[in-house]
Protein backbone atom coordinates (compact mmCIF):
# COMPACT_ATOMS: atom_id res chain seq x y z
CA UNK A 1 0.00 0.00 0.00
CA UNK A 2 1.08 3.68 -0.66
CA UNK A 3 2.33 5.33 2.45
CA UNK A 4 2.42 9.46 2.44
CA UNK A 5 4.20 11.70 4.44
CA UNK A 6 2.12 15.16 5.47
CA UNK A 7 2.91 17.26 8.52
CA UNK A 8 0.30 19.08 10.72
CA UNK A 9 0.37 21.63 13.40
CA UNK A 10 -1.94 21.80 16.53
CA UNK A 11 -4.62 23.99 16.01
CA UNK A 12 -6.36 26.06 18.86
CA UNK A 13 -8.74 28.21 17.57
CA UNK A 14 -12.06 26.88 16.55
CA UNK A 15 -15.01 28.05 14.83
CA UNK A 16 -15.80 29.77 11.08
CA UNK A 17 -14.02 32.07 11.40
CA UNK A 18 -10.79 30.90 12.90
CA UNK A 19 -11.32 28.25 9.66
CA UNK A 20 -11.47 31.44 7.66
CA UNK A 21 -8.31 32.86 8.68
CA UNK A 22 -6.45 29.48 8.10
CA UNK A 23 -7.20 29.21 4.89
CA UNK A 24 -6.52 32.89 4.24
CA UNK A 25 -3.03 31.99 5.38
CA UNK A 26 -2.71 28.77 3.06
CA UNK A 27 -3.37 26.31 6.06
CA UNK A 28 -5.89 23.55 5.92
CA UNK A 29 -8.03 23.02 9.06
CA UNK A 30 -8.07 19.04 9.59
CA UNK A 31 -9.22 16.35 12.49
CA UNK A 32 -8.28 13.24 13.46
CA UNK A 33 -10.80 10.53 14.21
CA UNK A 34 -9.78 7.21 15.94
CA UNK A 35 -8.05 5.55 19.17
CA UNK A 36 -7.86 8.62 21.34
CA UNK A 37 -10.21 11.83 21.31
CA UNK A 38 -10.23 13.82 18.15
CA UNK A 39 -7.46 16.00 17.07
CA UNK A 40 -7.81 19.58 15.51
CA UNK A 41 -5.13 20.41 13.04
CA UNK A 42 -4.04 22.69 10.52
CA UNK A 43 -2.27 21.48 7.53
CA UNK A 44 -0.19 23.19 4.93
CA UNK A 45 -2.46 23.39 2.15
CA UNK A 46 -0.24 23.41 -0.37
CA UNK A 47 1.69 20.55 0.50
CA UNK A 48 -1.24 18.34 1.96
CA UNK A 49 -2.92 19.45 -1.81
CA UNK A 50 0.40 17.77 -3.36
CA UNK A 51 0.29 14.85 -1.19
CA UNK A 52 -3.73 14.30 -1.99
CA UNK A 53 -2.45 14.41 -5.82
CA UNK A 54 -0.11 11.64 -5.35
CA UNK A 55 -3.05 9.47 -4.29
CA UNK A 56 -5.63 10.39 -5.80
CA UNK A 57 -8.25 7.54 -5.39
CA UNK A 58 -6.23 4.87 -4.34
CA UNK A 59 -6.03 3.12 -0.42
CA UNK A 60 -2.41 4.77 1.17
CA UNK A 61 -1.83 5.24 4.75
CA UNK A 62 -0.44 8.72 5.58
CA UNK A 63 2.17 8.90 8.09
CA UNK A 64 0.93 12.11 9.98
CA UNK A 65 3.70 14.15 11.52
CA UNK A 66 2.12 16.39 14.32
CA UNK A 67 3.98 19.43 16.06
CA UNK A 68 2.62 20.38 19.13
CA UNK A 69 5.27 23.01 20.71
CA UNK A 70 8.55 20.99 20.63
CA UNK A 71 6.67 17.77 20.79
CA UNK A 72 6.21 15.71 17.49
CA UNK A 73 4.19 12.50 17.32
CA UNK A 74 3.46 10.31 13.71
CA UNK A 75 0.34 9.20 13.39
CA UNK A 76 -1.00 6.44 11.24
CA UNK A 77 -4.09 7.18 9.63
CA UNK A 78 -6.38 6.90 6.07
CA UNK A 79 -8.94 10.04 5.01
CA UNK A 80 -12.04 9.77 5.73
CA UNK A 81 -13.49 12.65 3.77
CA UNK A 82 -11.63 15.65 1.99
CA UNK A 83 -14.09 18.70 1.52
CA UNK A 84 -13.40 20.92 -1.45
CA UNK A 85 -14.54 24.43 -3.17
CA UNK A 86 -16.33 23.39 -6.58
CA UNK A 87 -15.21 27.12 -7.62
CA UNK A 88 -11.91 27.33 -6.33
CA UNK A 89 -10.91 23.64 -6.59
CA UNK A 90 -9.17 24.00 -3.39
CA UNK A 91 -9.34 21.88 -0.42
CA UNK A 92 -11.74 23.85 2.40
CA UNK A 93 -11.28 20.79 5.20
CA UNK A 94 -9.95 16.88 5.76
CA UNK A 95 -11.07 14.54 8.42
CA UNK A 96 -8.79 11.47 9.04
CA UNK A 97 -9.00 8.19 10.66
CA UNK A 98 -6.25 6.69 13.05
CA UNK A 99 -5.48 3.07 12.27
CA UNK A 100 -3.01 0.78 13.76
CA UNK A 101 -0.55 -0.89 11.64
CA UNK A 102 -0.71 -4.27 13.49
CA UNK A 103 -4.59 -4.12 13.10
CA UNK A 104 -6.08 -6.19 10.23
CA UNK A 105 -8.76 -3.84 8.01
CA UNK A 106 -11.10 -4.26 5.43
CA UNK A 107 -10.02 -2.31 2.44
CA UNK A 108 -11.66 -2.64 -1.58
CA UNK A 109 -8.79 -3.10 -3.51
CA UNK A 110 -9.30 -2.25 -7.64
CA UNK A 111 -8.57 -5.12 -10.42
CA UNK A 112 -6.30 -4.33 -13.11
CA UNK A 113 -6.91 -6.55 -15.96
CA UNK A 114 -3.91 -6.99 -18.65
CA UNK A 115 -3.19 -9.26 -21.82
CA UNK A 116 -5.81 -9.52 -24.80
CA UNK A 117 -6.93 -12.73 -24.24
CA UNK A 118 -7.12 -15.18 -26.80
CA UNK A 119 -11.04 -15.65 -27.35
CA UNK A 120 -11.25 -12.06 -28.17
CA UNK A 121 -8.36 -12.62 -31.09
CA UNK A 122 -10.53 -15.24 -31.78
CA UNK A 123 -13.92 -13.11 -32.61
CA UNK A 124 -15.04 -13.26 -28.97
CA UNK A 125 -16.28 -10.55 -26.53
CA UNK A 126 -14.50 -10.01 -22.97
CA UNK A 127 -17.03 -9.19 -20.47
CA UNK A 128 -15.49 -7.56 -16.89
CA UNK A 129 -17.91 -8.14 -14.26
CA UNK A 130 -16.13 -6.87 -11.11
CA UNK A 131 -13.83 -4.32 -10.68
CA UNK A 132 -13.06 -4.30 -6.82
CA UNK A 133 -12.11 -7.04 -4.72
CA UNK A 134 -12.86 -6.49 -0.78
CA UNK A 135 -9.71 -7.71 1.01
CA UNK A 136 -8.64 -8.09 5.23
CA UNK A 137 -5.34 -7.72 6.46
CA UNK A 138 -2.58 -4.80 7.56
CA UNK A 139 -2.83 -1.49 5.70
CA UNK A 140 0.74 -1.91 4.34
CA UNK A 141 0.27 -5.83 3.10
CA UNK A 142 -2.42 -4.76 0.95
CA UNK A 143 -1.54 -3.81 -2.43
CA UNK A 144 -2.36 -0.95 -3.81
CA UNK A 145 -4.22 -3.13 -6.82
CA UNK A 146 -4.84 -6.48 -8.03
CA UNK A 147 -3.37 -7.35 -11.75
CA UNK A 148 -4.82 -10.08 -13.70
CA UNK A 149 -3.47 -11.55 -16.34
CA UNK A 150 -6.27 -12.26 -18.61
CA UNK A 151 -3.88 -13.32 -22.04
CA UNK A 152 -4.92 -17.49 -21.35
CA UNK A 153 -8.63 -16.87 -21.36
CA UNK A 154 -10.49 -18.68 -24.77
CA UNK A 155 -13.97 -18.26 -25.82
CA UNK A 156 -16.50 -19.83 -23.34
CA UNK A 157 -13.95 -19.50 -20.49
CA UNK A 158 -13.69 -17.28 -17.68
CA UNK A 159 -12.11 -16.50 -14.41
CA UNK A 160 -13.40 -16.00 -10.86
CA UNK A 161 -12.40 -14.21 -7.52
CA UNK A 162 -10.57 -17.67 -6.50
CA UNK A 163 -8.46 -17.53 -9.52
CA UNK A 164 -6.89 -14.10 -8.23
CA UNK A 165 -3.42 -15.06 -6.44
CA UNK A 166 -3.13 -12.70 -3.05
CA UNK A 167 -0.04 -11.96 -1.06
CA UNK A 168 0.88 -13.65 1.90
CA UNK A 169 -1.32 -12.48 5.26
CA UNK A 170 -4.51 -10.97 3.11
CA UNK A 171 -7.58 -12.73 2.80
CA UNK A 172 -10.84 -12.48 0.20
CA UNK A 173 -13.62 -11.20 1.64
CA UNK A 174 -15.66 -11.22 -1.31
CA UNK A 175 -17.23 -15.11 -2.44
CA UNK A 176 -14.25 -17.12 -4.62
CA UNK A 177 -16.67 -18.31 -6.74
CA UNK A 178 -17.84 -14.91 -8.21
CA UNK A 179 -17.41 -14.36 -11.88
CA UNK A 180 -14.90 -11.06 -12.59
CA UNK A 181 -14.31 -11.86 -16.31
CA UNK A 182 -15.25 -13.80 -19.05
CA UNK A 183 -15.07 -14.52 -22.99
CA UNK A 184 -17.95 -15.10 -24.87
CA UNK A 185 -18.64 -16.03 -28.23
CA UNK A 186 -19.60 -12.67 -30.57
CA UNK A 187 -23.47 -12.44 -30.91
CA UNK A 188 -24.44 -13.11 -34.67
CA UNK A 189 -26.30 -10.28 -36.49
Amino acid sequence: MLQVEVTAQLRTKFGKGAARTLRRAGQTPAVVYGKQDSLALELNSHDFTKALLSIHRKNAVINLTVTDGKKQSVKHVVTKEIQTDPLLNSVVHADFYEISLDAPMVFVVPIRYTGKAKGVDMGGDMTIAKEKLTLKGKALDIPDALEVNVSALGIGEKMSFADIQLPAGVTMLDAPETVCVSVSAAAQA
